[in-house]
């Protein structure tokens, strides 16, 4: 049974970075675009919300492409943890009081992608560098 299931594990890497790279480009999306949905109060050029828009969208895009998701991912993790400690670790010490449980997962999954990787199924590894 291990064996089966760890035969599954590089597959599954690759739809963890993609998904986790579709979900931090919404956000950059809102930011950008007002797409899907209206635009987050507040983002106007070169403010610091306008910069987590791009760095949402450009991580986002490499990652859901797996090109190099390495950087991008590092960078994702520590915008990610940045964001945590500024916007909700100041109301408060729990995450799940706070609202940051899901920065501080992205900021975890991330890291993760950091070390392990793009995957099987990306530009990286279509290239040699996974």
């Amino acid at each position: 049974m291990n064996a089966t299931l760890a035969a599954w594990q590089p597959r599954l890497l690759s739809l963890l970075r993609f998904m986790s790279g579709l979900l931090l480009l919404q956000h950059g999306c809102v930011k950008m675009f007002n797409f899907p949905g209206p635009r987050a109060a507040g983002v106007q050029f070169g403010n610091l919300l306008w910069f987590s828009g791009v760095i949402e969208l450009a991580c986002g895009v490499l990652l859901v492409l797996g090109l190099f998701s390495r950087p991008a991912a590092f960078l994702a993790s520590g915008f990610t943890a940045v964001a945590y400690f500024m916007a909700h670790y100041p109301r408060g010490f729990y995450p799940i009081l706070n609202g940051g449980e899901l920065a501080a997962l992205y900021s975890f999954v991330f890291l993760y992608l950091t070390v392990a990787g793009a995957g099987p199924f990306s530009l990286d590894a279509k290239r040699g560098a996974a």
